[in-house]
């Protein structure tokens, strides 16, 4: 079957699908702190919608799918769900990103329902610094739920960091301290100018190089590692069990050229590209009645609309749709 390509002939391999957009956390880059009105249930896109869009997706070449939210593990039956995704003829990676409030209890069940690996959103190792991020005295609950990850199989365990200076850029070589004797891979992540993120100042975002270079400060030189379907570059810490992935998105001359996403939001809109609000919606025609043969034709057409790079929508342009596009709805 035809693969899908887009117009500047990349493949798309990865798909993301958020479930939900309501979240168990505010955290200040994600959420303002009057928090938002959530999308009424009936809204959401239900499971049997994103399968459908799933077994037409999987057979022309998507080999990796990520379940996102908001929190995806407030949303009911999800067990079964990701059962239903991985039992697709094709799928080669099925993984999850969560905050990891719940996932404690949750990991032998997920496991057992056949999600791969899990993503943990963790910004800071300070308890104190955690609490003022998320709005929330959790960070306990985090911890555990990435030792429960580990415990269950659920391998590699991502840690996701946003990188804030002055607020945890201080802490980047205790993160990387993590990969030493821990088998997960710490991603930095540069703080981009989405939702809440574009009020930021800019001199508190901190470049993949800078990150790389305060590790190595500590560390020594880092040894390059091949990356898989993801944005990250990969390192790792000789000797270490773990690795470090730079995701480099602002900073990283070519980020784009390599990008083989389409996402999937809430709400059931297809968005070839995070940076951009050119959606193609798909729930409404679906709840219409189209054919299978007309939503892949909509799924074409939106792999389409993929820009070339997120520089068509940069500068003054992309804050302003920035503030617009909140992460817990099109899930990251």
């Amino acid at each position: 079957m035809k693969p899908l390509v887009d117009l500047h002939q990349r493949r798309i391999k990865y798909m993301r699908i958020s479930i939900t957009d309501r979240c168990n956390l505010r955290c200040r880059y994600c959420m303002p702190s009057t928090g938002v009105e959530w999308v009424p249930h009936e809204q959401i896109m239900s499971y049997e919608e994103h399968l459908r869009i799933l077994r037409i997706c999987v057979p022309r070449g998507v080999e990796k799918v990520r379940v996102t939210g908001g929190e995806p593990l407030l949303r009911k039956d999800l067990p079964e769900f990701l059962a239903s995704i991985r039992a697709i003829p094709g799928l080669k990676d099925l993984s999850l990103t969560t905050n990891g409030i719940m996932l404690a209890p949750m990991a032998p069940l997920l496991k057992s329902s056949g999600l791969v690996r899990v993503n943990v959103s963790l910004d800071t190792l300070d308890r104190e610094k955690f609490a003022y991020i998320t709005r929330s005295d959790a960070m306990d609950r985090v911890v555990e739920g990435i030792e429960s990850a580990l415990e269950n199989g659920l391998s590699p365990v991502k840690i996701n960091a946003v990188a804030i200076r002055g607020f945890n850029d201080d802490e980047i070589p205790a993160f990387a301290e993590m990969t030493i004797s821990k088998p997960v891979e710490v991603r930095f992540i540069e703080l981009m100018p989405l939702g809440c993120v574009s009020r930021y100042p800019e001199q508190e975002k901190i470049t993949a190089p800078e990150i790389k270079e305060a590790i190595e400060q500590v560390y020594g030189p880092l040894e390059p590692l091949q990356g898989g379907l993801g944005p990250a570059l990969i390192y790792r810490i000789p000797g270490a069990l773990g690795r470090i992935g730079l995701i480099g998105a602002m900073s990283e001359h070519g980020f784009c050229g390599k990008c083989n996403r389409i996402r999937i939001t809430a709400k059931g809109a297809l968005r070839p590209c995070l940076f951009s609000e050119n959606e193609i919606d798909l729930v409404g025609p679906m709840r219409q009645g189209i054919t299978d043969e007309e939503l892949e034709g909509l799924i074409e057409e939106g792999v389409r609309k993929k820009p070339s790079n997120h520089g068509s929508c940069a500068g003054q342009q992309i804050a302003h749709e920035g503030q617009g596009t909140m992460m817990f709805d099109i899930g990251g």
